[in-house]
């Protein structure tokens, strides 16, 4: 068949949206055709492939060590697309652009963690995408790719890492505790020995006025005892009191079962201190009377 016999065809092809398609003349680039139908005139020619323009996002993880010899796993996201008016290069300059992001994703990776340790690597992740992002975007753009984002979306250490990081971080929390607990109960036994101080002071404050109440009505009774009986002195009328508190005291004393010596010279002797002890007390309900 001669080349003036020879008769090509019109071929309608369509393109998606978001796509460019590569038109190529007998395996020779010839155009760029957008979404849409198209002519093209087959055999000759033909749609070599379809790129996409919309955004793609490309997950890598990457192993490195930190400063602290610690190994961690680093998962990266980058996002891109193809830039429509460069097309050309984005389907004939790189066989696999995911290799080569996937490349230059581990070389900045590998060279920016090593520098950091491992709690200063989980507090600087803004920092490693910015780098990641930088270095794409110098490098892609030439290929027709414009790197849109990059994101440090994991950065998890050995799982024994893990085990120890959270067992410091507990023993800091219980340490914190044991504190807290600690001046807790300091607080409580300041407020328990301040409670008893107080309780003391008032029991003090009680005994003292019961024993002054007991001199006035002593000596109450005393006075008047002396006015209504003729002859009697203050001083028989302290033997009676005394001797009808100290049956009294007797009484009581029986009731627990105790022996106690009891004779003329006992009484004698207990009254004496009795009366000494009265006389002391009066004195003092009347120091306090004055002072107050």
């Amino acid at each position: 068949m001669s080349l003036s016999t020879w008769d090509g065809c019109f071929c309608l092809q369509c393109i998606r949206e978001k796509e460019v398609g590569v038109v190529e003349d007998l395996g020779q680039f010839k155009r760029l055709v957008g979404e849409g139908p198209s002519c093209i005139f087959w055999p000759l020619q033909s749609v070599a492939g379809r790129l996409s323009l919309r955004v793609q996002q490309l997950d890598v993880l990457c192993e490195t060590k930190t400063k602290d010899n610690v190994f961690v796993q680093v998962g990266v996201a980058v996002q891109y697309k193809v830039v429509t008016e460069s097309a050309y290069d984005a389907w004939y300059r790189l066989t696999s652009p995911t290799s080569q992001i996937e490349a230059y994703v581990y070389d900045v990776i590998r060279s920016t963690v090593p520098r950091l340790e491992l709690d200063a690597a989980f507090e600087s992740k803004d920092d490693i995408a910015h780098a990641v992002l930088e270095q794409l975007q110098n490098v892609m753009k030439d290929y027709g790719y414009k790197i849109m984002n990059t994101l440090v979306t994991d950065l998890a250490p050995d799982s024994k890492v893990k085990a120890s990081m959270n067992e410091i971080n507990a023993a800091r929390r219980l340490k914190e505790a044991a504190s807290h607990q600690a001046e807790a109960d300091k607080v409580r036994q300041v407020k328990n020995a301040e409670a008893e101080a107080e309780a003391r002071y008032l029991s003090g404050l009680g005994v003292a006025r019961q024993r002054k109440a007991i001199v006035q009505g002593l000596q109450a009774s005393v006075s008047e005892f002396s006015e209504e009986v003729g002859g009697a002195k203050p001083k028989d009328v302290m033997d009676i009191l005394l001797l009808s508190q100290y049956f009294d005291t007797l009484s009581v004393v029986g009731a627990n079962s105790l022996i106690l010596e009891h004779d003329p010279a006992t009484v004698a002797g207990l009254q004496r201190q009795v009366g000494a002890s009265f006389m002391t007390g009066g004195l003092e309900g009347r120091n306090k009377d004055l002072l107050s």
